[in-house]
């Protein structure tokens, strides 16, 4: 499994506004610098997370974004399944959607439970709180 490089962006883009000093907006352009991000890119990737609810938009010339709630409350789990919907590691974790015909006798389909909510585990175990920079003097 491979994350996208939608989801990979994002994640940066999260963690850079996560980052800014409170009461500070998070530009297209700012964010697309400070990460080399293709800016068109970035402004899709942007809009899927408001839509999604991580972040807030504010337009005008002022405008940018931030996040929707505390860095500590936004994890990495969020972040990708608001960009890449959500994360399924085989077939037979799409339950009850799976269309495999050896699904009702499948012997791995538990093995592959098991690792999805354990990768999903850890993702939601990460927060931005954690990956903020810290400015030195």
């Amino acid at each position: 499994m491979r994350l996208s490089r939608k989801s990979d962006y994002a994640l940066r883009a999260v963690r850079h506004i996560s980052s800014l000093p409170k009461g500070k907006l998070g530009s297209i352009n700012s964010v697309s610098e400070a990460e080399n991000i293709p800016r068109e890119f970035l402004a899709k990737i942007l809009k899927d997370l408001t839509r999604s609810g991580i972040l807030v938009s504010y337009q005008g010339v002022t405008g940018g974004y931030r996040l929707s709630r505390m860095p500590k409350d936004v994890t990495f789990l969020d972040v990708i399944e608001a960009i890449d919907g959500p994360i399924h590691l085989n077939l037979c974790t799409e339950s009850p959607n799976c269309r495999c015909e050896q699904y009702n006798k499948c012997q791995m389909k538990e093995f592959w439970m098991a690792q999805e909510k354990t990768f999903k585990k850890a993702l939601g175990k990460e927060h931005f709180a954690k990956y903020r920079r810290v400015k030195r003097k």
